[in-house]
């Protein structure tokens, strides 16, 4: 049955009182007409409950704007939707990427996350190559998709909404990494599920990462508002040191937006539950909502709390890894870097749900307790234990 309204309706009910599902809930192709937009092709989801994102199939298929009963969930940022057109990816010394920087997903990978570096490149057997610049959290995220298919499908009297694409980041003498990506949102509830795969199609043993920047924006984020995570050990904060409390803002209490603020970045070592999964959520208990983000330790293992609290570009973004904080060249260092070979694919699992009132917000507090009761303090001193991370080949 499909819960809406207050009411739960069968198929026919919901037939019989629309001539089309869309009148509650649906999916749409559209594209984006003016400024620095221009000629984006998205989708827009809404699934009867006040829940409404899109996705934007010529950025990455991440997801853009996010909504709950008229209630902003994502971040939208100056930068604003840009068109991959326009986006110079080795700009400003690699740090172009931040102009091309907004929504509540941005996906980083294929083969790089994590800022910029100069990586051996003998794994492609060309002899001008020596090596691959890469800037600023990679190139996936700037590259259009190919939209496999979108629409509803009845599974008896419960409706899926669905959409599936294929980015493909691949140059000669170099990398052919696919993603696939498949989103669904079943109707009458306010969870966005994303199922993503990454093939080696080439034939070259090519290295793998992936980070998803997902980014929070006002009212969720708001004076108030706490960061709720499974946190066993905080192991890095790039502004660990005599700098860690100077802004006065700590790991687990956010404050309103601030005037010249520089972002803070921790590393936390999250527990899982007894079925692998770690969720972390930001909650604004005065406003009664949250937002939560559940995904697999095993394919995730690092997760980081990434704080712009920058006046004008106000987020927090909870963004899991397959890799520690230190980055590319230490990955390989490390012996902790994902090769695939020819046909090798990893699989990662996402759950974005809406906590819409008190009651919410208990219940995923009192999840995410069960599994690690978080630091009291909101300084807590960084351990510097990376963990090994292990099964990377």
């Amino acid at each position: 049955m499909v819960e809406l309204f207050g009411k739960n309706l069968s198929r026919r009910d919901i037939a019989e009182r629309a001539g089309a599902l869309s009148q509650f809930a649906g999916v749409r192709l559209m594209t984006l007409g003016d400024g620095l937009e221009r000629g984006i092709r998205l989708l827009e989801f809404r699934t009867g409950t006040g829940l409404r994102f899109t996705v934007l199939i010529d950025r990455a298929f991440d997801l853009a704007d996010c909504e709950f009963k008229g209630r902003a969930i994502g971040w939208n940022s100056p930068a604003g939707f840009r068109h991959p057109g326009l986006h110079e990816y080795e700009g400003e010394g690699g740090l172009a990427w931040a102009r091309s920087f907004s929504g509540l997903l941005v996906t980083c990978g294929l083969d790089h996350i994590l800022f910029m570096n100069d990586v051996p490149a003998d794994n492609y057997v060309y002899g001008p190559k020596q090596s691959v610049s890469h800037s600023l959290h990679g190139r996936v995220g700037t590259i259009p998709a190919k939209l496999s298919g979108y629409g509803e499908r009845w599974e008896g009297d419960r409706c899926f909404l669905w959409a599936e694409g294929v980015v493909q980041q691949a140059a000669v003498f170099g990398e052919d990494l696919h993603l696939m990506r498949r989103i669904e949102a079943e109707v009458g509830t306010s969870e966005i599920r994303m199922t993503d795969r990454v093939v080696n199609h080439g034939f070259y043993r090519t290295p793998h990462m992936l980070c998803y920047h997902i980014n929070v924006g006002h009212p969720v984020l708001d004076a108030g508002s706490r960061y709720l995570a499974p946190v066993r050990d905080v192991v890095w904060a790039a502004h660990a040191g005599a700098d860690y409390q100077k802004q006065h803002t700590g790991y687990r209490t956010l404050p309103a937006p601030q005037h010249g603020f520089h972002e803070q970045v921790w590393q936390h070592e999250m527990g899982a539950d007894a079925a692998g999964e770690v969720p972390v959520a930001l909650v604004n208990d005065a406003l009664g909502l949250g937002f939560e983000v559940t995904t697999r330790k095993e394919q995730f293992p690092c997760q980081f709390e990434w704080q712009n609290l920058q006046a004008g570009q106000y987020a927090l973004g909870i963004e899991p890894s397959t890799h520690h904080v230190l980055g590319n060249l230490a990955a390989r260092e490390r012996g902790e870097m994902i090769w695939l070979e020819h046909g090798d694919e990893r699989r990662y699992d996402t759950i974005f749900r809406v906590l819409d009132g008190a009651q919410a917000i208990a219940a995923s507090a009192a999840r995410i307790t069960a599994i690690a009761r978080q630091p009291d303090t909101d300084y807590p001193a960084p351990s510097g234990h990376h963990l090994k991370l292990e099964g990377r080949t």
